[in-house]
């Protein structure tokens, strides 16, 4: 009897985004559950909610 092991798949996702106080960019993390803040100037990106994180930056790119 062959046992076949599941390979679980997440639907989160890295995001790159573009900060729009000093236009540095940096990667995020989608479902972020806490704040994220610009590494350079500090401005806050994010603004965690039940499920996935509100975006406060333009996105660039979504990671697959």
């Amino acid at each position: 009897m062959k046992i076949m092991k599941q390979i679980r798949t997440t639907k989160s996702k890295f995001i790159r985004v573009r900060c729009p106080k000093c236009n540095s960019e940096q990667a995020i993390f989608g479902k972020a559950t806490t704040k994220v803040k610009c590494l350079k100037c500090g401005q806050q990106l994010t603004k965690p909610t039940a499920s996935k994180a509100k975006i406060k930056a333009k996105v660039l790119e979504v990671f697959k």
